[in-house]
């Protein structure tokens, strides 16, 4: 049995080395130590359970690939920018919600009958705001509430069990101040990895490289690459030995900083454990849930027959 650990980079794409690819040049030494190498576009890895594949993300639709589309593939295995006939950037439309609401990652995990949890934490005023349609919701609020899980809040976060998406709470401090203390990217992986513990799937996601890549934080981009090695390193550390870690995107941002818009890159495929074989044939990010949902299955199988 492995359990699967779903963690999701906005904006990471896998770009040639040089002097705009933050990626390449950062000192990474968890990738590094996985990989042999940066993570940046190579010939493809697989050994000792670490698997990187390069997944394309434009899915044969022309123009650069964007988010509601490209998470809304990544979340559900169906082709959203082919379905509606172009990449959409931001917020899910209406008709890639009704996709979401049929074939979410995770409502079909949960009718599976496996443990599944989002571990970001919401806080109070994006409700509020929300409400008010001065907020849209992501592709991954979507995904959680067509599988009609509940939310995690401020107070988990506060008892550790939940993660922000900034993961050590600095962004949400210099924005409103709300008290929450600043942890390391380390500890941030250790409590992703306690929820791993109890659940069969989580899914997290982190849009700091598609933010940065954008230029709407005034941080560097190397920062930003520290940290997310940072958390991996937490993560890996306490995972638990029977779950796999798989990291993916929706497209590539970060890994270009020469220009604020996404690329035509391919996205990561990482993944980390014992489940790591079953992706070695994921050619798109339209891969990535259907390889999940058959790991999920097939160790559903072999717990009956035990």
């Amino acid at each position: 049995m492995t359990r699967v650990c779903f963690v999701f980079f906005d904006g990471v794409g896998l770009g040639p080395e040089g002097e705009v690819n933050p990626l390449s040049y950062t000192d990474t030494p968890t990738i590094r130590g996985l990989l042999g190498r940066p993570l940046v576009l190579s010939p493809p890895i697989e050994h000792d359970h670490v698997l990187l594949r390069p997944l394309d993300a434009c899915l044969g639709v022309e123009g650069l690939p964007q988010s509601a589309t490209g998470q809304t593939s990544l979340f559900t295995g169906v082709n959203a920018a082919q379905a509606v006939g172009r990449h959409l950037s931001a917020f899910p439309t209406a008709a890639l919600r009704e996709i979401i609401a049929e074939h979410s990652l995770l409502k079909q995990a949960k009718e599976m009958g496996r443990r599944v949890t989002f571990a970001n934490a919401y806080s109070p005023q994006y409700w509020d705001l929300a409400k008010a349609r001065r907020f849209r919701h992501s592709a991954t609020t979507w995904v959680n509430m067509a599988a009609g899980l509940p939310f995690r809040d401020f107070e988990d976060l506060a008892r550790g069990r939940a993660v922000y998406w900034d993961i050590t709470h600095w962004v949400m401090q210099q924005r409103n101040g709300n008290g929450l203390p600043l942890i390391e990217p380390e500890e941030a992986g250790r409590r992703l990895a306690n929820l791993v513990a109890e659940h069969d799937l989580v899914l997290y996601e982190s849009f700091l490289p598609d933010l940065v890549g954008h230029r709407r934080l005034d941080v560097a981009p190397e920062g930003v690459v520290t940290l997310l090695d940072r958390f991996l390193a937490g993560l890996l550390a306490h995972l638990p030995r029977d779950a796999t870690l798989v990291v993916a995107s929706d497209h590539g941002n970060i890994e270009d900083m020469s220009t604020k818009a996404h690329t035509y890159y391919p996205v990561p495929l990482l993944a980390v454990g014992p489940g790591a074989a079953a992706f070695q044939d994921a050619q798109s990010i339209t891969d990535v849930t259907p390889t999940i949902l058959r790991l999920l299955e097939r160790n559903r199988k072999e717990r009956k027959e035990r």
